[in-house]
């Protein structure tokens, strides 16, 4: 849409410094990710699924040497049994098993780690690393009287701010990502409200004016599994641990893509290739041959 068009759709919005919008017509929309995580947990339960919590802290696996192709011997290792530490508990449960599906999140390049993944010599296959690790980022909520109204979509600005409306009654949520220099610390989960302040607040407010007047009522903050290497998921088997496959490293994105990984690991697992979608761009190989999947144009 021309500057022209998006001020006649939405007439609460400033085009300054804008040259073209990008307005979805249909197959848009958001939803509550805690409700859709709980309506899926509930339908696998209901078919059988275990469901326990724990911390995984120990993996038992069998090792296997074998030459390449090239002439170079690789290790290959298999695991037949995971310790989970229960919670409130100081003993562990040994769980025997043939498949270990790494979707572990913020966490998952820790999993990996206990599993010697990434633990042989420097640019080696051996010695590649699963380059996941936690990200914090903030939600900001808050209400403006004179806000835009029911028609209001999705806005993503091009300074990397984004709300969208919350409800009825101008109540709105949004945030912003950090650059790398910002990264705030992980090791705990406090909000910083100087950052919506210094960060959020100018670009929405200068975007859509009425934003001036904007008062924010709550906030919360959580993790992404932020890949460091190109911002994309990691999906299907390790190269090396042979029985361990990965769901992770979506970097914000992955609620999104969650339906289509999900059956595509189980394609994987149950006929050992992809089948619906070609996901082999996303492969844990291409860490280790450089190959990285950006996208440029993306909030």
């Amino acid at each position: 849409m021309s500057p022209e068009q998006l001020r006649n759709k939405f007439p609460w919005i400033n085009t300054d410094g804008v040259a073209l919008g990008s307005y979805g017509l249909e197959g848009e929309g958001w939803f509550d990710p805690w409700c859709l995580l709980q309506g899926l947990r509930r339908k696998v339960q209901s078919m059988g699924v275990l469901i326990c919590h724990g911390e995984v802290t120990r993996f038992v696996s069998s090792s296997n040497r074998v030459e390449t192709t090239s002439g170079e011997e690789v290790t290959l290792k298999r695991i037949h049994e995971v310790h989970v530490k229960m919670d409130h508990s100081v003993e562990y449960q040994p769980v025997e098993c043939a498949i270990v599906i790494n979707a572990a999140g913020a966490w998952s390049g820790q999993i990996a780690e206990l599993a010697g993944i990434g633990k042989g010599p420097p640019g080696t296959l051996q010695g590649t690393k699963l380059p996941v690790e936690p990200r914090k980022r903030y939600v900001y909520s808050w209400h403006c009287p004179q806000g835009p109204g029911l028609e209001t979509p999705l806005v993503a600005d091009t300074s990397g701010a984004y709300f969208r409306r919350e409800g009825l009654g101008n109540n709105y949520l949004g945030g912003c990502s950090p650059t790398e220099e910002e990264e705030p610390d992980p090791g705990n989960l406090e909000v910083d409200h100087d950052f919506f302040q210094n960060k959020v607040w100018p670009p929405l407010a200068q975007r859509v004016p009425a934003f001036e007047s904007l008062k924010v009522r709550s906030a919360w903050a959580g993790y992404y599994d932020y890949n460091t290497f190109d911002q994309n998921g990691v999906v299907g088997p390790h190269p090396l641990v042979v029985n361990m496959y990965f769901a992770t490293g979506f970097s914000g994105h992955g609620l999104q893509q969650a339906p289509a990984v999900g059956r595509a690991v189980a394609e994987m697992v149950l006929e050992g290739h992809f089948q619906t979608i070609n996901l082999s761009p996303l492969l844990f190989t291409r860490f280790y041959l450089g190959e990285k999947v950006q996208e440029h144009n993306i909030f």
